[in-house]
C-alpha cells in the first residue's frame, strides 16, 4: 500500500509518497505563500498532489494531511490554523476528496507526527506512548492502550498550554506561563528579545548574530549562541530545559507511558537537552511510572510530518 502524506505549514507545503513500511519514496516541497489566502493555497496543494500521483507508477490508496491547527475529527474541517491567515472553517478534507476521489484524512500536525513515530519511528510496537514536539510552539500526542487519543472535540493533548509557571510570560493564547510560552521556539525568541532590550551588553553575542537587530533574534539565534558558550544563551537554555523537565514529568505522571518521544526544531538544534530531560524527569516524576519509561529522541527526522500524515491514512484504511 502506498499513500500520500502532506505537511501543510505556514511557510512550506511538503507532499510525499510513503509505503506501508513508512519509507518516503518521493517528495516535493513548495512555498505556502500563506498571505495568498485559503483558496489559492488549496489550489496549489491540489496541483502538487495531482502531479505526484501522475508521476507514480503504483496506485495511491489515500491522502493524509497534517496541519497546525484545530481540525474536526469527523469532517476534516479546519476550524482554525494559526499559521495560515484567514483559515477559519475550511472544508479541506471534502475539497480534496471531491477533486481527487481518494480517501482523505485531515488532522492536527502533531497528532500526525505521533502516528508516524508510533507506527514507523521510535515508538513502534508501544501500546502507551507520549510524543512531544518542541518547535515554534509545543504540541503533543498520546497513545494509550494501543489507541491514539483524540478527546471529545478532537483537541486532545494541547500540551503546549499546560501552565508551568502561573506568573510566567503571556502566551499567544492569552494565558500566562504556558509551557510553549517558556520553552517553545516563539517563547524563547520573545524572552531573548526582551533581555536584549534590557541589557545590550549581556546580550552582545545574540545581537552580533543577528546584525544588531533585536527583532531578528530567534530561537535559532539563541541555540547558536548557546553552542558558542554565550552566558546569556546558556542561562536561557537552562531555563528551557528546566521547563521541559517539568512539563515532561507532568505528562509521565499523568499518562504512564512506556515510551516518551521528544523532537522538533528546538530539540534538533540542541539534542543535548534530551539527556538533561531524562535525568530531570527521573528526579521529578513519581517513581512508579518511571520504572518502565524510556525517553527517546524522535527518529523520523525532517520528513516526520509527511510520513506521519501518510501513516494516519494508512492506519485508517488498514483498520
Amino acid at each position: 500500500m502506498q499513500a500520500i502524506g502532506v505537511d501543510l505549514g505556514g511557510t512550506k507545503i511538503e507532499v510525499g509518497i510513503v509505503d506501508h513500511q513508512g519509507q518516503l519514496l518521493k517528495s516535493s516541497r513548495l512555498a505556502t505563500e500563506s498571505a495568498q489566502g485559503p483558496q489559492k493555497i488549496q489550489a496549489k496543494l491540489l496541483k502538487a498532489i495531482k502531479e505526484i500521483i501522475q508521476s507514480n507508477k503504483e496506485p495511491i490508496a489515500g491522502i493524509g494531511v497534517g496541519i497546525a491547527g484545530q481540525v474536526d475529527g469527523q469532517t476534516g474541517v479546519v476550524h482554525f490554523a494559526p499559521n495560515l491567515p484567514d483559515w477559519y472553517e475550511i472544508p479541506l478534507q471534502t475539497t480534496l476528496f471531491e477533486e481527487i476521489k481518494l480517501p482523505v484524512k485531515v488532522m492536527n500536525d502533531v497528532r500526525a507526527i505521533t502516528m508516524g513515530e508510533w507506527l514507523f519511528g521510535a515508538g513502534q510496537k508501544a501500546s502507551d506512548l507520549v510524543c512531544v514536539f518542541v518547535g515554534t510552539g509545543i504540541g503533543g500526542g498520546v497513545v494509550s492502550g494501543g489507541r491514539l487519543l483524540t478527546g471529545g472535540s478532537n483537541s486532545f493533548a494541547e500540551v503546549g498550554h499546560m501552565a508551568i509557571d502561573v506568573n510566567g510570560p503571556t502566551c499567544g493564547c492569552g494565558n500566562r506561563g504556558c509551557w510553549e510560552a517558556i520553552a517553545g521556539g516563539g517563547g524563547i525568541a520573545k524572552q531573548a528579545q526582551l533581555l536584549a532590550k534590557q541589557d545590550s551588553f549581556a546580550s552582545k553575542k545574540l545581537l552580533e548574530l543577528c546584525e544588531g537587530k533585536i527583532l531578528n533574534i530567534s530561537a535559532k539565534t539563541v541555540v547558536e549562541a548557546y553552542h558558542l558558550k554565550d552566558p546569556l544563551a546558556i542561562s536561557l537554555m537552562e531555563a528551557v530545559q528546566n521547563a521541559l523537565i517539568i512539563g515532561c514529568a507532568n505528562l509521565v505522571n499523568l499518562y504512564n507511558p512506556t515510551h516518551f518521544i521528544i523532537g522538533g526544531g528546538v530539540i534538533d538544534g540542541a539534542p543535548g537537552l534530551i539527556e538533561g530531560i531524562k535525568q530531570g524527569v527521573k528526579e521529578k516524576a513519581l517513581s512508579a511510572p518511571c520504572r518502565s519509561l524510556s525517553i527517546l529522541p524522535a527518529r523520523l527526522g525532517k520528513q516526520v510530518g509527511v510520513v506521519g500524515a501518510a501513516a494516519a491514512i494508512i492506519n485508517e484504511l488498514a483498520n
